[in-house]
Parts: C-alpha cells; structure tokens; sequence
C-alpha cells in the first residue's frame, strides 16, 4: 500500500514537470514583433570615388637652345615665376665672339658700300661729259649691289649671332611654378640632354586624371541626360576634389574626356576634371580622389542592417502574405557612407522587408510585421 502511494506520488510530480516544460517551450515559440518597411521608389544621389592624378593646365619642359656651361640658376624649385623672368644663365663665350666678329664684318661692309657710292658719285659726271664709258657706271652701280648684298647677309648673320647669344639667357615662357631641377652651377648642358633644365607647371587651372572601366561608362550613358557623350558629360553634377590628407577641395570641377578610347589592355577610358587653382594649392604630380555624384529615380532603398551575407551573396527577408518571411538574395550598390544599399535586383515597389532584428529569424518563420513610417524612417539613415 505505501509503495503504491509512492508510485502515485512519483507520476504525479513527472506530470506536473512535464506540463511546466511544455508550458514553456509554447512562450518561448511565441510569434514576435519585427519592425517591416514597405518598399517604394525613391530619388537619392550617391557618390562614387575614383583615384586621380592632378596635372597643370600647361606643363613645359624648360630646355636650353645652345650648349654650354651653366653659370647661374636663378630660380629655386617651387618658385611661382611670371612670364619673362630670367631662370638661368649660360656660359659660352662663342657666342659673344660671334657677335663681335658679326658687327665687325658689318663695319667692314658698310664701308665698302660708302666706297662704291664714292665710285659712283665720281664717275657719273664723267659719263655725262662722255669722259668714260656708260659701261663704267654700269660696272660701278653692279659692284654696289654687290656690297649691299655683302652688307645684308653682314647684318642677318648679327641677328642670328645675337639670338643665339640671348638664348644663353633662358626665361620663363608662361607664369608658372618650377619643378624639379636636376643640375648644379658648372653643369654642362645642351639641347641634346635627356633630362630638362626643369619643368614649369601652369597650375591657375589643374587637371585631376581619373579613369573608368567599361561598365561604368556605360552606366554613365544610361544614367546622364543628354543625346552625345559631350552632352551628357555636361549635364553631369559637378565633381568633388578629396586631397591627400583626406580634406574636400573648396572647388566643384566639370569632367570631360581626355581619350575618347577604351583601353584594350586595362579596359578602362581616361576622364579628367578641371578645377579653378586661384589660391595655387593644387599642385601638378599630387595624388587626390575623384567624388562623382549620380542622381538615381525610382531606387528601392533598404538599411544596411536588414542585410546579411552568405557565401559571397547578400540576403534580406521578405514577408509574405501570410507573415511568414522568406530569405531572397539580393544584388546592390553601396551608399557612401555604407549605411543603405540601392537595390538592383530581388526585390520590387510594394516587398515587405525585415529592416530589424533579423539576427533571431531564419527562413520559414511567422512573424508580427509592424509597419514603420518610411519617411522618418529614412530621414535618419539618409
């Protein structure tokens, strides 16, 4: 009797365990709230980044003319030099002995001219008493064309002795910045040198090099205004200069092409934007960052958060009618600031998508979708 007392007590007690667990394995499989925004289109610009390469509107190479040594540098690198200001100076005293062997020649030449206008003077009156031949004036008149002659190739070989002695004298063809310079005083230089005295950079207006891969220039066709390349290029929102310690140039540029080409070995074409250099900041030779900005209509806009990844593939949760979710891959481009994505492909106006909590859920599952205000919503991650 005891023992079956003990026995009803026992099964009473496993009973009463087992209705409490069951009990509480049905609240912990109880159907939960989930945040859920409805998709529709919508306007927003984003950003792409491209690396650049900044070169002057006119960049020259400054090399001498004439050979010899190099007396004087004038200049230092980095210099801002106006147009006409001496850079540097040669030394080949040829030149200067040019030009003193070219003017003496035309003393020499000068004085046989006079001399022949003396014959001349002398020998007319002498005809017109037909003292002497008119053949005589006619020969003297043919001598002083000839020292004429002598006297004007005198004075072209003085201009090209002088020129080539300015040359030693080598000025700034263009207001400018100098760039390296690569000999020292005594240096002996010539036309037929490899490397230039230096370079010198019109930098007023400056040129940031970029390049874009064939889909992304196809992405611009599609997506700007306009019937040619030239027009919609045009029709672009103004580019952003990012500089090398990460700052935004106070400037916006305009891009245009600088090859109408597409690469066959990197598939790429060559962009630039130029930019307004009053202040002389940018400098030819420095890296920076292209930022171009592209209006995008009618883009399904989700929070980064609602997504996840598996195995190279991004996924978000749709709810279905019947409020069970589903996950469905996706493909996206990012915003800038990595916060939504632009969906592309997967989804469509009118989804229902889990923007929260999506860590607890996985496919199949019932949930309570809670619809959130798509306006304040996206006020706070746009």
């Amino acid at each position: 009797m005891r023992s079956a007392l003990i026995m009803i007590c026992f099964m009473t007690l496993v009973f009463i365990s087992c209705k409490q667990n069951k009990a509480g394995l049905q609240r912990g499989n109880m159907i939960k709230d989930y945040a859920v925004l409805t998709l529709a289109p919508r306007s927003v610009t984003v950003h792409n980044d491209f690396p650049a390469t900044i070169e002057g509107q006119r960049v020259i190479e400054i090399r001498p003319m004439v050979s010899g040594y190099l007396e004087e540098i004038l200049v230092n690198e980095g210099d801002h030099v106006r147009k006409g200001q001496l850079l540097f100076k040669i030394n080949n005293p040829q030149y200067t002995e040019d030009v003193i062997t070219a003017k003496a020649r035309i003393n020499s030449a000068v004085a046989d001219v006079n001399s022949a206008r003396i014959d001349i003077e002398k020998i007319r009156p002498l005809v017109e008493k037909e003292i002497v031949s008119k053949y005589r004036l006619q020969s003297a008149e043919l001598i002083l064309q000839a020292k004429e002659a002598v006297l004007e190739e005198a004075r072209a070989a003085l201009k090209n002795t002088e020129t080539n002695l300015n040359y030693t004298y080598i000025k700034s063809p263009q207001d400018g910045i100098i760039g390296t310079i690569p000999y020292k005083t005594g240096a002996l230089v010539g036309s037929n040198n490899p490397e230039a005295l230096t370079t010198l950079s019109d930098i007023t207006e400056v040129f940031a090099y970029f390049s874009w891969n064939e889909k992304q220039v196809l992405d611009l066709l599609f997506d700007s205004t306009g019937v040619t390349v030239e027009e919609k290029l045009k029709n672009m929102l103004p580019a952003t200069l990012i500089l090398a310690n990460s700052m935004e140039y106070n400037g916006k540029g305009r891009v245009e092409m600088a090859s109408g080409l597409i690469s066959t070995g990197t598939g790429s074409a060559t962009f630039k934007a130029i930019f307004k250099n009053p202040t002389g900041i940018l400098r030819s030779g420095a890296s920076a960052t292209i930022r171009i900005p592209s209006f995008r209509k009618n883009s399904l806009i989700i929070p980064q958060s609602a997504t996840y990844e598996l195995q190279d593939k991004r996924f978000i949760f749709k709810v279905g009618s019947d409020n069970k979710v589903k996950a469905v891959s996706i493909t996206s481009t990012s915003s800038d600031d990595g916060k939504y994505f632009l969906v592309t492909n997967g989804l469509k106006p009118g989804d229902h998508v889990v923007i929260d909590g999506i860590s607890s859920l996985k496919d199949g599952d019932i949930i309570v979708p809670k619809e959130t205000d798509p306006e304040n919503f996206y006020k706070n991650i746009m």
